[in-house]
């Protein structure tokens, strides 16, 4: 199976547990994934599991619970960098930070059969996690992030459709992504230039109602064909 095909997701939620502090983690992505899997295929969309400053022992035990959801509802279910918890924890794959081990020390240590993907912040970083065995891209951040601080300057539209421009893999875009803009981005892109979907942390899991949220995103995103 080729990558593109691998990686054929259309919405990458990312969590950040400190946006929803009034509700579990485990929680709001039971809601979420529940709601989408009601709407949208299985496959639809995948879940990484972003908890930077917990140890190894509690994100397992998280992964491990959110494994069963994601296994209930259709989705894929990915860890950031920690190539030891995805695989214990039996995840589809694993995402790597740009300061990461890159894709292809972390092919070795997974295999063939998990998803890797990758964040990314130009054309050239894309075009090396392609070149590396990278399955996806992240790309952004696109607009100012919803959820957190401004780190890096925002990178715009056009930086984005310039990274998907014949691309070998999917790139995905991240940073501020409302379901108005991935509407604008789709319109924007030509076939050559399309991200294959949007990655969400605070449009849906720091909204008042995420499973509304997810709904909407996924109807937003469903004219991404047209």
């Amino acid at each position: 199976m080729d990558r593109a095909r691998r990686a054929g997701f259309r919405l990458y939620l990312i969590t950040d547990r400190k946006v929803r502090e009034s509700r579990g983690l485990v929680e709001v992505c039971e809601a979420v994934l529940a709601a989408a899997s009601a709407i949208a295929p299985p496959g639809t969309v995948a879940l990484q599991l972003r908890e930077k400053d917990l140890g190894g022992r509690e994100l397992y035990e998280f992964a491990r619970r959110l494994r069963e959801i994601c296994t209930r509802t259709g989705a894929m279910l990915l860890i950031n960098d920690r190539i030891d918890v995805a695989i214990a924890s039996g995840a589809d794959g694993v995402h790597l930070p740009a300061d990461s081990v890159g894709a292809f020390m972390a092919r070795k240590l997974l295999g063939p059969e998990r998803l890797i993907g990758v964040s990314t912040h130009s054309r050239p970083d894309v075009v090396a996690a392609a070149r590396d065995g990278a399955d996806f891209a992240v790309f952004g951040p696109v607009f100012d992030p919803i959820s957190k601080s401004p780190g890096l300057p925002a990178r715009g539209p056009d930086a984005l459709l310039d990274a998907c421009r014949d691309c070998a893999i999917p790139v995905f875009a991240l940073g501020g992504i409302t379901p108005a803009r991935a509407r604008e981005l789709f319109a924007r892109a030509g076939q050559s230039a399309r991200p294959a979907g949007v990655a969400a942390i605070g449009s849906i899991f720091g909204a008042d109602s995420p499973p509304d949220a997810i709904r909407s995103m996924l109807a937003a995103i469903s004219l991404r064909e047209s």
